[in-house]
């Protein structure tokens, strides 16, 4: 514990308690759910593996001064006298990003360009000179909350969101969020013992990601650039003795990925971003409409999907979910169904009742992530395979 200190993971309502059970199993100390985010405790290397393993987090931050304020000149007097110079040099560049909760202030722009002048006139006083400011790829990134009086300043680790893995080169319209289809997957209670569709793939996030997941990849492992290298402290020892120690942790999966997509340049772009992630061997995906498929065997079936919502893509939303309802009764026995939607009246037209609702948001739309339980034979039998 002697080197542990206080670290805070950021994540997507509804996906808090998904977070907090990958760092327990990562081996984190002392977690504490929030909302859209997790605290807890860890080392340097510790640091490192969250960047590298964690599917449902942002970011992770490292807190380091937390005060508290009265006014608006509190906020430039204590960054001011922050020893600044002991986590940026003159030569990096940085950002400052802030979140309020407060009444204190009503513009995060107008926070943050204080913030920046009381550590370039910090700078300039000892050094007279500054470090720059760089919007799309700083060296260093520092987070501001303020949560009515209480301002904590961190060190973000990430640097860009962690969603940003690499592999989707390729992308169609409404293409859903890394972390929140990692998300989807880990709150669908996807076993790995069974093959898994996604009937509607779109650009193949959810099915890489499955992919990663079956495999227990590390999701960022491939990733060049975060922030923590540029800190003063970083320590390229231990950042490859980790990649090493989560690779070593990866395991074959022994059954099969499907994908469809009734648009043909779907299945392309889908194709390319498989081959760019490396999971074209376990990952096989085809041009098929999902209301004219059915299962293949008499084995058991996981589905997950994000169909269209009616908000970007125009379709006949009646129509459309009666239609995935009608195939999943008639083609698709012995099955879980799981898919999110933010049409929340578009789920009494599906004609099967769930057995779970989820709360989540994709994006800004307030969604459900449903589970369908489709029977082969007697239910009885069915729970049998739980």
């Amino acid at each position: 514990m002697v080197n542990d200190f206080k670290m805070i993971a950021k994540t997507f309502y509804g996906l808090e308690k998904i977070l907090a059970k990958e760092l327990l199993n990562l081996g984190a100390k002392n977690i504490e759910i929030g909302v859209r985010n997790v605290s807890f405790y860890g080392d340097l290397g510790f640091l490192y593996k969250s960047n590298l393993f964690l599917r449902s987090a942002i970011r992770v931050l490292k807190p380091i001064k937390s005060f508290k304020i009265i006014d608006q000149k509190d906020l430039y007097s204590y960054i001011f006298n922050f020893d600044w110079e002991n986590y940026i040099s003159i030569e990096n560049t940085f950002y400052i990003e802030s979140v309020l909760n407060t009444e204190i202030f009503s513009n995060s722009l107008f926070v943050s360009q204080r913030v920046k002048d009381g550590i370039v006139d910090r700078f300039r006083k000892i050094y007279k000179k500054r470090p720059n400011i760089d919007k799309e790829n700083p060296d260093i990134k520092i987070n501001i909350h303020l949560s009515k009086d209480t301002c904590t300043v961190s060190l973000d680790s990430s640097g860009k969101p962690l969603n940003q893995r690499g592999y989707r080169l390729q992308t169609n319209i409404a293409p859903i969020n890394e972390i929140l289809a990692a998300g989807l997957i880990m709150l669908s209670e996807w076993d790995c013992q069974s093959d898994f569709l996604d009937p509607m793939c779109g650009s193949g996030t959810i099915l890489i990601e499955a992919a990663m997941y079956a495999t227990n990849y590390p999701v960022n492992i491939n990733r060049k650039n975060f922030s923590f290298k540029n800190w003063k402290n970083y320590d390229s020892q231990i950042f490859e003795i980790i990649k090493e120690s989560v690779l070593k942790k990866v395991k074959p999966f022994n059954y099969n990925l499907i994908g469809y997509d009734k648009s043909p340049s779907a299945i392309k772009k889908c194709n390319q971003n498989i081959i760019n992630s490396g999971f074209q061997d376990i990952i096989n995906v085809s041009e098929n409409n999902f209301f004219n498929t059915k299962k293949t065997n008499d084995n058991f079936l996981h589905l997950l999907f994000n169909p269209p919502y009616g908000e970007r893509l125009p379709i006949d939303i009646k129509l459309f979910y009666k239609k995935i309802g009608d195939t999943l009764k008639s083609n698709y026995s012995n099955s879980n169904a799981w898919f999110i939607t933010s049409n929340l009246e578009a789920l009494k037209l599906v004609g099967l009742r769930p057995s779970r609702k989820i709360k989540l948001y994709n994006g800004k739309l307030e969604s459900r992530l449903a589970k369908y339980e489709i029977y082969s034979g007697t239910k009885k039998i069915h729970k049998l395979r739980k």
